[in-house]
């Protein structure tokens, strides 16, 4: 528990770390035990999710789905969602985004189990595969993959956990969900301001380049600098187009109404580039800023950029990320409440 009476816990959860913090009173003994509740239900989502979705998982129900090829799949309704949302994001963007490349992450130096470090092969050939190799039949709630693939769904699978989480803590006046840097804030602060988000420098290690204020939104970043392969030092989103890694971009953050969605075309918008990328924002109604190798920012119209909040009259020393494992209650620079979209 914070000093001010919020109920903040950490845990390793899809690969990274997550932080809860639900905004109450230390003064109420019945507040705090409704609030633990709700954390441990919301960190369980987290769990079912990363068991249904992983492709690092070979008991997962994403790996048994790739090794039944050409059969309609009885499939649960989390990993339909996924797997839905992810076609529909790969028609939206032509392509540049498709599900389909967990192979390529696979051979390209992604390929490891985040807890036990255990390499994981495969051994599916997929070659020329798309997401129109994926068939959904939404009346039996089936997927048939046509051609040999794997699913990656590392753009989605988290976004949709942070956004289920987030259903079971919408009771309380204010909560904030941090899952390696992809966020969703609701309600107000426990000072009652709206939550600021401090957006991650992409080539100034633990400075901000940017930062907004959000109440009931998420707020997600895809970046070049996030996860690199040991292979051959190249990043983890691809350009499905050419089957190769993104190269226009050094990172995108963007604010919707829900992390699935924010989540999921922050990689394709990277992917697209910045002109085409903001075009799939703005088609979108969200908000968005690109960021290119070379600094330069595309934004959408609407981008609620704010650096100023990062400045004080002590000094711009706010710009200064914190440890992001560790503890979210305490003071970071001279705000008492930034988080981080990395």
């Amino acid at each position: 528990m914070s000093a001010t009476g919020s109920s903040i816990h950490t845990v390793t959860v899809m690969g990274t770390f997550t932080t809860i913090q639900v905004v109450g009173d230390r003064s109420d003994p019945k507040g705090i035990g409704d609030r633990e509740a709700a954390i441990e239900r919301a960190f369980g989502w987290f769990h079912c999710i990363e068991e249904c979705c992983s492709r690092f998982e070979p008991a997962s129900e994403l790996s048994q789905l790739a090794r039944q090829i050409g059969v309609p799949v009885p499939v649960s309704e989390i990993l339909y969602e996924a797997v839905q949302f992810a076609i529909a994001v790969a028609e939206e963007s032509g392509g540049a985004f498709d599900p389909t490349v967990g192979i390529e992450l696979e051979t390209g130096g992604f390929n490891r189990e985040y807890r036990t470090h255990r390499v994981i092969h495969t051994g599916i050939a997929a070659r020329g595969v798309s997401y129109r190799d994926v068939q959904l039949d939404p009346e039996r709630r089936t997927i048939t993959l046509l051609r040999p693939l794997m699913l990656d769904l590392g753009a989605v699978a988290k976004g949709l956990a942070i956004d289920i989480a987030a259903r079971e803590l919408a009771s309380f006046t204010g909560f904030a969900i941090d899952a390696g840097g992809d966020l969703f804030l609701g309600g107000c602060r426990p000072d009652g301001a709206p939550w600021t988000v401090g957006i991650r420098h992409p080539r100034r290690d633990r400075e901000l380049i940017d930062a907004v204020r959000v109440s009931n939104c998420a707020v997600c970043t895809s970046g070049d600098y996030e996860r690199r392969s040991a292979r051959d030092a190249g990043h983890h989103i691809i350009d499905a187009r050419g089957r190769t890694p993104a190269a226009m971009l050094a990172s995108v953050t963007v604010v919707a109404p829900t992390a699935t969605l924010a989540d999921a075309l922050a990689t394709a918008a990277f992917a697209l580039g910045p002109d085409e990328g903001i075009r799939l924002l703005e088609r979108h109604g969200v908000e968005g800023l690109l960021v290119t190798p070379t600094l330069q920012r595309h934004a959408t119209r609407g981008f609620p950029s704010d650096y100023s909040i990062l400045q004080d009259t002590k000094g711009p020393a706010d710009d200064r990320l914190r440890d992001p494992a560790g503890d979210r209650g305490t003071d970071r620079g001279h705000q008492p409440d930034i988080w981080c979209s990395r």
